[in-house]
């Protein structure tokens, strides 16, 4: 009897590592833009690799206050080039709802889903960061993924979040992964 549990266990414990396996392999081949020294962090979901970025909004070396937040594509999946969001787009899915909490301090919200604050704000190193909770301590958000698994632009099926970041006490990456 207890040789059954435990080569079922094993079975069990396999083929669970093997799917996360599996996921973590899927998420490896999407590319990880480079080259902007204002990025704050960025999106990707699938299906497919396109990939939503987030980038401090200057206007003549100046932090646009109305909108501090600048979001784009970059359409990986085409030839890599940098597009900006449709109007519906931005309205309704991906763009970012800012709202001015202090002279350098924003609180920002993705028009689609209000449930996850994010702050844009100057670090110790005078450089703007978005923070948001991850594992339940504010951490600098660096990526978000999304899994979604069929259903439409209006109604996606969202399996989960994925936010992946730094703790800035200590430097180490943390990721938190949540069902939707």
């Amino acid at each position: 009897m207890n040789r059954v549990i435990y080569k079922r266990s094993t079975l069990i414990f396999f083929l669970i590592s093997w799917l996360s396996a599996m996921n973590a392999t899927a998420q490896e081949k999407f590319p990880v833009p480079v080259g902007n020294p204002n990025q704050l962090f960025y999106l990707q979901r699938t299906p497919n690799t396109n990939t939503i970025v987030c980038e401090l909004n200057y206007n003549n070396n100046v932090l646009d206050k109305e909108e501090p937040v600048h979001v784009y594509w970059i359409r990986y999946k085409d030839q890599g080039q940098k597009e900006e969001l449709s109007f519906i787009q931005k309205k309704f899915a991906y763009g970012i709802k800012s709202t001015a909490i202090s002279k350098d301090k924003y609180e920002l919200n993705f028009v689609s889903y209000k449930k996850f604050p994010m702050f844009l704000m100057k670090g110790p190193n005078n450089k703007y960061n978005v923070y948001g909770t991850i594992n339940q301590k504010q951490a600098i958000i660096n990526r978000i993924f999304v899994k979604i698994n069929g259903g439409s632009f209006w109604s996606p099926n969202v399996d989960y979040v994925e936010i992946k970041g730094v703790d800035p006490a200590n430097g180490k990456e943390v990721i938190e992964r949540r069902k939707i």
